[in-house]
């Protein structure tokens, strides 16, 4: 059975950390410790605008000797991003993290964000599979069924 970010989700859930993006990279950061969360999804209203992470926090704030509390969310944020929809397969995400080098992949369907899928995410998702696999080879091999 091929895992897809449909069951990832249904997991994990689709809890979503979202800021508007004239809010200050500080209270992204504040929200991202009280979370235990790596990155905020930059919306407005119903319409995803962009992504900021620590990753961007690293190399646009500390990096260039801004301060947070007076940086913009839309000024550091990152707009470029890649999607996924609920029906791509494990291997798709995995690509894309890979080739792209991404940690974070919101979820859209029908133009809706749905949620996002992380590194972590996928990677929990790979164990489990291989070991179902795993589990279901010993059982062909023990003869049980």
């Amino acid at each position: 059975m091929t895992t897809t970010v449909r069951k990832i989700l249904a997991q994990k859930g689709s809890t979503l950390f979202t800021m508007d993006p004239e809010r200050s990279v500080f209270e992204a950061l504040e929200l991202m410790s009280k979370e235990g969360v790596g990155s905020v999804l930059v919306t407005r209203g119903d319409k995803l605008l962009g992504i900021f992470t620590e990753r961007d926090y690293a190399r646009k704030i500390a990096l260039q000797g801004r301060r947070s509390r007076e940086s913009r969310l839309e000024d550091l944020m990152t707009r470029e991003l890649l999607t996924v929809h609920p029906n791509d397969t494990l291997e798709h995400c995995m690509a894309i993290i890979t080739t792209k080098h991404f940690r974070h992949l919101p979820v859209v369907e029908d133009g809706k964000l749905l949620g996002i899928v992380t590194i972590g995410d996928v990677l929990k998702a790979v164990i489990e599979t291989q070991a179902s696999a795993i589990e279901e080879l010993n059982r062909y091999i023990s003869g049980a069924s």
